[in-house]
């Protein structure tokens, strides 16, 4: 099992993904606490998460947070959860919890459905500068 840093969590995203991997770059530059790191669902670390938690790829198949107490948040819920850790304002996203997550995920799975469509794919994961390496899992 995967084992993070105290304080640390753990962003599986898409990785050919144009839309998931310009959210990480975005969530890179506005995480000044440095609680997140990342790993591709593709990638060794994300395949681990996936087999030990069974995850269904088929219906979760865009972004899980993973928190060191071995909590999972998928869609919606774990984009908001990301959100609150930002700085302000994309920090006040979080206000967006109170929707019940059948209605937020019924909308961010339209988003995620079409992601490949409306934002373009890459055909391999994308590699991490020297400077951010250590915020990557393989």
């Amino acid at each position: 099992m995967i084992e993070l840093e105290k304080n640390k969590q753990l962003i599986l995203f898409d990785g050919v993904c144009n839309l998931c991997n310009a959210s990480v770059q975005y969530v890179i530059k506005h995480d000044k606490n440095d609680i997140f790191m990342f790993a591709p669902l593709q990638g060794e670390a994300g395949k681990k998460i996936i087999d030990y938690y069974h995850i269904d790829t088929s219906k979760i198949d865009s972004i899980i947070l993973f928190k060191n107490n071995k909590k999972l948040y998928f869609k919606s819920t774990a984009a908001l959860k990301i959100a609150v850790k930002l700085n302000f304002p994309i920090n006040l996203l979080g206000v967006l919890l109170i929707i019940p997550s059948f209605i937020r995920n019924w909308v961010y799975s339209i988003i995620a459905k079409n992601r490949y469509k409306w934002y373009g794919k890459q055909n391999e994961c994308m590699i991490p500068s020297q400077k951010l390496k250590a915020k990557f899992l393989n």
